[in-house]
């Protein structure tokens, strides 16, 4: 099935998140306490252990950002794969949705799915690790920033066969294994394409958003794992990869 996609129906995405507030200290009372015992999980401590007040302020630099009821988005990057008249090879615009403000990023990309993709029976969304993670963090968001889903994103109660138009480049490498998570720097390096890794990583994006302040940087490293997540589906498909000159930065 996927090798017989058109490339051109289909939404390239990735999110970069952070914690919702700078640090442990800047939380409310209540949100502390809810840290507190999520924090139990994250440093794997359910036996009672004492943890100190620095290990629950590191800790939640550390993971906040990757729970959807701790973190916010700080960027929502996209591609559009089109075919040149021309050449007739494949080429691709990037763009970040990309702000300080969450309910103003999100309500962008909801204008851009509503306005262009918003037949999930014609249209796809594809990203690594899309359905565990980029999909049900956006949507609970959006409920949190008191949103509409988009008709592609509308898939609560839906059974799998119902939500075929996401595709995740993980599942796909999976074929049935369940027990592992493969990392696109590492199908970047198997398969011969550019590792998305080249300025930033994950682990910095809290710091680059709340020290300083750059959510352009942000943008420049998430539109590399659009790229990249585009270049493995095209190797799913058997396809040439994207050539540099046909990467276009909106």
């Amino acid at each position: 099935m996927v090798q017989q996609l058109d490339a051109t129906k289909i939404l390239f995405l990735d999110i970069e998140t952070v914690s919702g507030a700078a640090t442990y200290a800047d939380l409310d009372e209540t949100m502390q306490a809810l840290w507190q015992h999520k924090a139990r999980s994250v440093l794997k401590r359910w036996n009672g252990e004492e943890i100190t007040d620095e290990e629950y302020a590191q800790s939640y630099l550390d993971a906040a950002g990757i729970f959807a009821e701790f973190g916010k988005i700080v960027c929502i990057s996209v591609g559009v794969v089109y075919r040149d008249k021309d050449s007739k090879k494949l080429g691709i615009r990037l763009k970040s949705y990309a702000s300080a403000d969450e309910h103003k990023l999100l309500s962008e990309f909801n204008e851009l799915l509503n306005q262009y993709y918003g037949d999930p029976n014609r249209f796809f969304i594809c990203g690594h690790n899309i359905k565990e993670f980029d999909v049900p963090y956006m949507c609970r968001r959006m409920v949190v920033n008191s949103l509409p889903f988009p008709r592609m994103l509308d898939i609560s109660g839906k059974k799998p066969w119902e939500t075929k138009h996401l595709l995740d480049t993980l599942e796909l490498w999976k074929f049935g294994d369940r027990k592992n998570f493969t990392s696109l720097k590492l199908l970047a390096a198997v398969l011969g394409f550019p590792s998305p890794k080249d300025d930033i990583d994950g682990s910095m994006v809290g710091r680059v958003f709340w020290e300083d302040n750059n959510v352009e940087r942000i943008a420049h490293y998430c539109e590399k794992d659009v790229l990249a997540t585009t270049q493995l589906f095209l190797r799913y498909q058997l396809k040439p990869l994207l050539e540099e000159e046909m990467v276009t930065h909106v």
